[in-house]
């Protein structure tokens, strides 16, 4: 994970080429172009380097979100109940009856091609998971001697819900963040995996998206189509491991 989150950062001087470079087309590995070239001509290995930041950046993005949101929704229709539990409930149980990377794919193809429209998208329908967890686990909470202490001395409850229900519920929260992150990243590389995201950006994604338009699985190219696959494998199994050791 270290190493993932230092070529994202240093990628200018990591990377032995401008990813947007064009060269000869259809290199194979060498000293030159460590993973060959694709269809243009663009350095693979450098596209890789730069497509770190691309991931990353949707994974943690979109994952501080999802955790965020879903945390003090959860938290919040727990404390309150009543009809704000019902409402926020109803809205949670269409959402998960919903499929939600074909809802994204969706919304992606509808909205203008951004990397942050990938972000609201996946934000859109991933805060929900996270919102039940937290809610079941606050109402077991919510009725603790230390909140009914806290109600009694007159604390508001937002006061409540920030300082003394999210915080006893950390351990749960950080595990939910993890997955986010894995699952954050896995949803972006399906849907630049489907051409939805800007041609002006480079992510693990889009170098899988040009290896099989341009043939490059049917021809064998497996310097072209394998190292993204690891890259993305490689990072969804970091955060999986993180989540197991918090």
């Amino acid at each position: 994970m270290v190493v993932l989150l230092f070529v994202a950062l240093f990628a200018p001087w990591i990377a032995p080429y401008d990813p947007w470079e064009m060269s000869i087309p259809f290199l194979g590995p060498s000293w030159e172009h460590i993973l060959g070239t694709n269809d243009v001509g663009q350095d693979i290995f450098s596209e890789l380097v730069f497509g770190a930041r691309t991931s990353l950046l949707v994974g943690f993005t979109a994952s501080l979100a999802i955790t965020v949101m879903g945390s003090f929704l959860g938290a919040f229709a727990a404390y309150y109940g009543g009809w704000a539990d019902r409402c926020i409930m109803v809205f949670i149980n269409v959402a998960l009856s919903v499929p939600s990377l074909p809802l994204i794919i969706v919304l992606s193809a509808f909205l203008k091609r951004s990397v942050w429209n990938i972000i609201l998208c996946i934000c859109l329908t991933g805060w929900v998971g996270t919102a039940r967890i937290i809610r079941s686990q606050a109402l077991r909470l919510k009725d603790m001697g230390f909140i009914r202490n806290c109600r009694t001395m007159g604390c508001s409850s937002l006061y409540i819900i920030i300082r003394h229900l999210l915080p006893n519920l950390k351990e749960t929260i950080l595990t939910k963040g993890m997955l986010s992150v894995a699952s954050s990243m896995l949803t972006e590389a399906s849907v630049s995996y489907l051409g939805l995201e800007p041609m002006t950006s480079k992510s693990w994604g889009t170098v899988l998206n040009d290896a099989f338009r341009a043939g490059g699985v049917f021809n064998g190219y497996w310097w072209w189509y394998l190292p993204p696959i690891a890259c993305i494998s490689l990072s969804a199994f970091c955060f999986l491991s993180l989540q197991e050791e918090s």
